[in-house]
């Protein structure tokens, strides 16, 4: 049974002002959405939820399950024929030169290389059907519950498809990766031979920008994924068919911004109770938080935060960084995050009856 405390035993964060509303922002996009990064609160959203075609921007599904596939960044590739003039845009790929799988990547998510994606996926899983399969688990495993991937670059294909609520989350997880949010926030590299600029002009034009994706088909249109940081807060934007994207990216996280800020609820290891333990001679553990604990919030809303713990006592021996339990913040009765607690010590059985006095002192002081 879950151990819940709230209200006296934790803090209950209450900001004065007017809540801010979404009606004052708008796009040219057939789909969008605004997302506060580390929460995952959506703080706008249009036909988000909308299947369509997502163009380049599967790349960055493609650079997630890559760097998750084991292969090192460094392992040298030899280009083989079916890499070579792939459709789209491209690297220009020759038949026997060798280039190392971060080469590959650099060139895939700046330049946007349909023949880099293609040989990403052949390194990685041996053939673009088995690298799909791969990029299908991972979309299962993020909860992007709206979208199924066929290849590695987003070429026209209609089981090939996500929705802007998708493209989110698979942006966070790309955001949380610090290989992968370095490589799509470089504004241009020299690699391989090869000299890469980004495509995404967000990185030159707004303040704050840390890159990610740009894309576009004829049949999918514009589609953009951008991350903006400001103030300890992370906002994540998509547009899917969008013809000016551009400026609708700039409306949506200026709005955004003024709208919101960064409210941190705890941070690591910030400790947040106890709990007894059972046969040591240390009576309770002190338990902290595992990761930093914040949300976009704007003015008038009230967050609040629950401990949600596994049992109501532990049993020695307790390892240090044990999990035990979550803490929640929820606004308005609408969860938004949780995150681990942990134990914040070790804590050893009690000694056995033939132990002495001193020893039982010494390992009770140890322990604390």
């Amino acid at each position: 049974m879950k151990l819940r405390l709230t209200a006296a035993a934790l803090a209950v964060i209450c900001l004065l002002g007017s809540v801010p509303g979404a009606g004052a922002v708008g796009t040219s996009a057939k789909s969008a959405i605004l997302m506060d990064a580390h929460s995952g609160r959506v703080l706008y959203e249009h036909n988000a939820h909308d299947r369509r075609l997502i163009a380049s921007t599967t790349k960055l599904m493609t650079a997630l399950v890559a760097l998750e596939s084991g292969v090192e960044l460094s392992q040298e590739i030899t280009v083989v024929p079916q890499w070579v003039g792939v459709e789209g845009s491209s690297i220009y790929l020759r038949e026997g030169e060798k280039l190392t799988l971060e080469t590959l990547l650099y060139g895939m998510l700046l330049r946007s290389g349909n023949d880099a994606a293609l040989a990403v996926a052949e390194v990685c899983a041996g053939s673009v059907e088995a690298f799909a399969a791969r990029m299908n688990e991972k979309a299962r495993e993020l909860g992007m519950t709206d979208s199924h991937f066929v290849n590695p670059n987003g070429l026209n294909d209609e089981a090939h498809y996500s929705s802007a609520y998708d493209m989110a989350l698979l942006a966070c997880a790309c955001l949380a990766n610090e290989t992968l949010r370095e490589m799509v926030s470089t504004k241009s590299v020299s690699m391989g031979g090869r000299s890469f600029t980004n495509h995404n002009k967000l990185l030159w034009q707004y303040e704050g920008c840390i890159g990610l994706k740009t894309g576009y088909t004829e049949k999918a249109g514009r589609t953009l994924v951008s991350a903006a940081e400001r103030d300890g807060m992370t906002l994540i934007c998509v547009t899917l068919s969008d013809p000016n994207d551009w400026a609708d990216h700039t409306a949506l996280f200026d709005w955004g911004f003024s709208a919101y800020h960064a409210q941190t609820v705890a941070r690591t290891g910030e400790p947040v109770g106890w709990l007894p333990v059972e046969g040591s001679l240390v009576p309770m553990c002190r338990l902290t938080v595992g990761e930093d604990l914040r949300a976009a919030v704007g003015e008038g809303e009230r967050l609040k935060t629950e401990l949600v713990l596994d049992s109501a006592a532990l049993a020695a021996p307790v390892a240090q960084g044990e999990p035990v339990g979550e803490l929640i913040a929820s606004l308005q009765g609408r969860e938004l995050k949780r995150v681990p607690v942990v134990t914040a010590q070790s804590i050893p059985c009690d000694l056995d009856e033939h132990g002495t006095i001193i020893e039982k002192i010494l390992a009770r002081f140890a322990a604390l």
